[in-house]
């Protein structure tokens, strides 16, 4: 073999996965260090702090009574809603409830959020067949239920877990902090510029 075949292979072998050191975990702050209650009780806090509005309930089927409310209070009787499964099984009569993407004339959305961040009060979204990324950011008002053990401390726990639970990404995640806003004209806060004008998340502590 000659002198240049041998380098050029050196160099392969150096360059490739199988050799290269193992990646440095991340350096993470001891407020994304958070756990059990202090954990949730500083989701909440980041939360509210990035004007959300955020609702603690017991269980699911608590859900229904209070989107009843919410749509009451937006002025609306009809709400869209996310095909996920949680939602599905809930008990909406009474409740003019369609489920799908959402659209621009949609007042209410309902969404179930993959996980969360303590640390940011930062809500994950993954996009699928049962979370459609348009009720994200078409809605006036969108409601987001969360159950607290999805809320992990950090990001990168986050994205660990994703990882995890499969063997492709999803073709998008989308992180919200708070609704939409901006201060682009004359550093007046405009909310709604972009997105839904209201966020509301609903805590679930039921583990089921």
């Amino acid at each position: 073999m000659s002198p240049a075949r041998t380098e050029i292979l050196a160099r392969l072998k150096a360059a490739s996965p199988s050799s290269a050191r193992p990646p440095t975990p991340a350096l993470i702050p001891k407020r994304g260090q958070a756990k059990g209650p202090t954990r949730t009780a500083m989701f909440v806090e980041e939360a509210v702090y990035g004007l959300a509005e955020v609702v603690r309930l017991k269980q699911w089927s608590d859900v229904v009574s209070h989107v009843a409310q919410v749509m009451a209070d937006t002025g609306t009787d009809k709400l869209k809603a996310a095909p996920h499964p949680k939602l599905q099984n809930l008990d909406w009569s009474g409740v003019k409830i369609a489920y799908g993407r959402g659209q621009d004339d949609d007042l209410v959305g309902l969404s179930v959020a993959y996980g969360a961040v303590a640390e940011t009060g930062t809500l994950v979204m993954r996009s699928g067949a049962d979370a459609p990324a348009t009720l994200n950011f078409l809605p006036d008002v969108h409601v987001v239920v969360l159950q607290v053990s999805d809320i992990d401390a950090n990001y990168e726990a986050v994205w660990g877990r994703l990882l995890k639970d499969s063997d492709q990404l999803p073709r998008t995640v989308n992180w919200i902090t708070g609704p939409s806003r901006t201060a682009d004209i004359e550093q007046t806060m405009l909310l709604g510029a972009h997105g839904p004008r209201k966020l509301v998340i609903v805590l679930i502590d039921e583990k089921a």
